[in-house]
């Protein structure tokens, strides 16, 4: 089998003979046609190709293919950010009246998007600490549940999830496991292989790597078996589509042809040829990134452990972290690049600490290839309540320190003078 560093290379777009070595950018909305008939066809989802870039394009299509090649699904669909990624996600399967369940220890902005715009359009969500029982979890799902979410490593919070037990948990009820995969990348972990049937990704992470180019993508693992009674959407004709049965006419690829012939269709949260093209230019590269971001975390979180400065750090990767024995399971080629931080001071000290840093920048930003940091309660989680931000995993002096892929030494000597002024 092929490994995955060598996919993130040679997936994809396979050039032929005579043809560009670099992924060609379609900078085109329209394509031509040859008769009326042809065109019909491709509306009638009888002949693939493309007929607007708003659905499809074929620089988008070679990377979607990449993605699903290094996720293990049958098939993905590139969004403008990762914020559409999860939204498309649910309202796929989710109408108004319906319901999910999510941990809680999500990134800010998805928080908010369950909890208020979601609500918004009737669709209720009940929150979960990741780490309770089985049993403890069951109570939060009700007869019209259509999903169960959850971060493969959570942002900020840097707690693992346990992929399996959450796969039972949504199987027993007739739902799919959805997973944000976005810290992890498919070099660390492949939530289809534990069982998970949806993955996300804000590419605009470390797909990307390079602050370029904001993006999401949904990948479908093509093993969910939809039910009739429990997702309508799928299984009964969509009028809006010439009464097409996704399930019936599609398969496996049911729910990712659903959601772009119907979402992205109506939604438009597409990606731009050129976008796609810069997530493809990171994704060459990932491999070889990831492997730089989990060895300088590891001796940056290990740096940190024994400062005195420091109140607490959370890294999947350090013996003894509440998560290791998780990580070991899940990510047993690195616990990624994020490590959470506490400095002593509280909040202030916090912020003394963020403002001190030199070569680390200050960024509302993550997973990329410079050291970055941020303090979440003032910027991306700062519309949550106290009580809210606990539910979390997140305290008013935590820090999140995204480790670059610079000289080892010359981050611990940055964070080391930046602590001397806490």
């Amino acid at each position: 089998m092929t490994k995955i560093d060598t996919k993130c290379v040679t997936e994809g777009y396979q050039p032929k003979n005579g043809e560009p070595f670099a992924l060609p950018i379609y900078q085109s909305t329209t394509y031509k046609y040859d008769s009326t008939e042809h065109i019909g066809k491709l509306f009638d989802l009888k002949e693939t190709g493309y007929f607007y870039t708003r659905l499809a394009n074929p620089t988008v299509g070679f990377v979607e293919e990449k993605i699903a090649a290094l996720e293990g699904g049958i098939g993905a669909m590139i969004t403008s950010s990762g914020q559409a990624a999860s939204m498309f996600a649910l309202l796929n399967i989710a109408d108004a009246g319906d319901h999910f369940v999510s941990t809680s220890t999500i990134y800010g902005g998805t928080m908010n998007l369950f909890n208020v715009t979601l609500r918004k359009l009737g669709i209720d969500v009940t929150f979960v600490d990741p780490d309770a029982s089985e049993a403890e979890i069951q109570k939060a799902f009700r007869e019209n549940t259509k999903g169960l979410f959850g971060e493969t490593i959570a942002n900020p919070a840097i707690n693992v999830l346990d992929i399996e037990k959450f796969v039972r948990i949504a199987h027993k009820n007739g739902v799919p496991c959805i997973i944000d995969n976005t810290f992890a990348t498919p070099v660390l972990c492949r939530p289809i292989e534990y069982g998970a049937d949806i993955v996300l990704h804000s590419t605009t992470k470390y797909m990307d790597g390079h602050a370029a180019q904001v993006g999401g993508v949904i990948v479908d693992s093509g093993n969910f078996e939809w039910t009739a009674d429990k997702f309508p959407g799928l299984t009964t004709p969509d009028e809006s589509y010439h009464g097409v049965t996704y399930t019936k006419d599609f398969g496996k690829a049911a729910y990712i042809i659903k959601a772009r012939t119907q979402l992205m269709r109506d939604m438009g949260a597409c990606p731009t040829a050129e976008g796609a093209f810069l997530i493809n230019h990171g994704l060459q590269t990932l491999a070889l990134r990831m492997e730089r971001h989990c060895e300088n975390a590891q001796k940056v979180a290990a740096f940190l452990k024994e400062q005195a400065q420091v109140a607490e750090v959370g890294y999947p990767g350090l013996k003894g972290d509440k998560y290791y024995g998780l990580a070991q399971k899940y990510l047993p080629h690195g616990a990624s690049g994020v490590v959470m931080l506490r400095v002593k001071g509280g909040r202030e000290g916090a912020v003394r600490f963020m403002d001190s840093l030199k070569l680390a920048v200050l960024a509302v930003h993550v997973a990329m290839n410079r050291t970055c940091a941020l303090h979440p309660a003032s910027a991306t989680h700062r519309q949550l309540t106290d009580e809210q931000l606990a539910a979390a995993g997140i305290k008013p002096d935590l820090i999140r320190l995204s480790v670059g892929i610079e000289n080892a030494e010359d981050i611990i000597a940055d964070l080391k003078q930046a602590l001397e002024k806490v």
